[in-house]
């Protein structure tokens, strides 16, 4: 059965912490402007060369961490927050460093605390796909989730809908 989608469109605001992908404290991080459309949440970004695996390409590790941060996120959209239990990951195409990347991922499925997403890195200029993820999450209880929420100061923002009228 598929959930119940909260939030509808904005832009995640957090009190800044330290995490190596959403947060703005951590000096090594990704610093990801995560977004959220329905039961999606985006991000776009173009990756520095010091996330790089092979020269010129980026880690593998780098690719994985964005595809597990969007499906995490996606999860507040039906206003769950949870573990990553698994993820699989289908690496396409070699993606380059210094290329700007959009990464999404999508709440396709929730039975009670079982919450499956799906994810995607993506050229947002041609659609082209660069890798593609499943995850399985296990949501907090709800005295946790209430917890996280007012750690991170959570809130979404609303904003304009993202350019070409899609997440």
């Amino acid at each position: 059965m598929t959930s119940e989608v909260v939030a509808t469109s904005g832009r995640f605001e957090l009190t800044p912490h330290a995490c190596f992908a959403c947060g703005q404290l951590n000096a090594h991080g990704l610093h990801l402007d995560l977004h959220v459309t329905g039961d999606t949440c985006w991000t776009e970004l173009t990756l520095r060369g010091d996330f790089q695996g092979w020269e010129g390409i980026a880690h593998g590790g780098i690719i994985a961490t964005i595809l597990d941060e969007v499906m995490a996120w996606a999860l507040a959209s039906a206003d769950a927050w949870g573990y990553t239990a698994r993820m699989s990951i289908e690496y396409r195409r070699p993606l380059p460093v210094g290329a700007r990347i959009r990464g999404e991922g999508r709440l396709v499925e929730r039975r009670r605390r079982l919450l499956t997403t799906s994810g995607r890195l993506i050229d947002p200029a041609t659609g082209e796909v660069y890798a593609t993820a499943e995850g399985l999450y296990v949501a907090a209880p709800a005295e946790r989730r209430a917890e996280l929420k007012e750690r991170y100061g959570f809130r979404l923002v609303a904003e304009a809908p993202a350019p070409g009228g899609t997440p």
